[in-house]
């Protein structure tokens, strides 16, 4: 992996495969490793970067709340780093968060997106206490708890039942995040601005995925999307969850090679 000091905070990426670039940007609480799976339909033909999103993975935290504003200049920086001065963006839940961002701050950097299992509302009053209170509990009670009780709200149940291995593997993601990172993480997705606003400015190819069996950001939050962004299409993956990506990555594969080949 190579790395990048952004501000306060060293960035880890991951760049595999060669041609015009994809910036696969991973859910919250785990890293650049959940794309993987699904990467390897699309190395034959595009370049993949792959970041570790700040308080992710390998990356560091830094001082105070991950805003998104922190995030899309991180990524800035990757993008500058790997020597790709546009590409398609492709993020699943705070990626998605972190793409709206990256919109408001460097449009001209994004020739496409993908909004994979996300929304584009912030968190009601209730929503916001609720990330508050989980981040005073990690820091008091540690990371155990809430990343089990994570996985019953981040993966389908079909998933769940048919695929341990894949839970393990999420639960092993989320384990290198310290109660520090999920409290700043966390904190920082409760301050994000309403991007329903910014949906109606996308004038670039866009696609939207989620899952049947998504909790967080499902097909009402999809449908609005749609509905917002001019021209873009849906599509929902049966027996999938919010971490769709992770859990069927042939079908997610399937559809992201299709839309980036419909580009070229």
């Amino acid at each position: 992996m190579a790395s990048i000091v952004s501000d306060d905070a060293e960035i880890y990426y991951e760049t595999l495969g060669s041609g015009p670039p994809v910036v696969l940007l991973h859910p919250f609480p785990a890293n650049h490793n959940l794309w993987k799976p699904a990467a390897q339909f699309l190395l034959s033909r595009y370049k993949l970067i792959l970041p570790d999103l700040r308080g992710h993975g390998a990356s560091g935290i830094g001082q105070g709340p991950a805003t998104m504003r922190k995030h899309a200049a991180d990524l800035a920086r990757v993008l500058d780093d790997a020597g790709a001065g546009k590409a398609v963006f492709v993020g699943n839940s705070i990626g998605g968060y972190v793409i709206f961002e990256c919109l408001r701050q460097f449009r001209e950097r994004t020739s496409a997106l993908v909004l994979c299992n996300t929304k584009a509302p912030p968190d009601s009053a209730e929503a916001r206490a609720t990330r508050l209170a989980l981040a005073a509990e990690v820091l008091e009670k540690g990371t155990e708890a809430f990343f089990v009780s994570q996985t019953l709200r981040l993966i389908g149940e079909t998933t769940r039942a048919a695929r341990p291995d894949l839970v393990a593997g999420a639960l092993d993601m989320m384990r290198q995040m310290s109660p520090e990172d999920i409290a700043q993480v966390q904190r920082g997705m409760a301050e994000r601005p309403d991007s329903m606003p910014t949906l109606k400015t996308i004038q670039v190819p866009a696609l939207i995925i989620t899952g049947s069996e998504d909790l967080m950001t499902g097909v009402p939050e999809a449908e609005a999307m749609k509905q917002h962004i001019a021209g873009s299409s849906l599509k929902v993956l049966p027996k999938a969850g919010h971490y769709s990506p992770w859990e069927q990555p042939e079908e997610v594969g399937r559809l992201l090679r299709q839309f980036l080949d419909s580009l070229n």
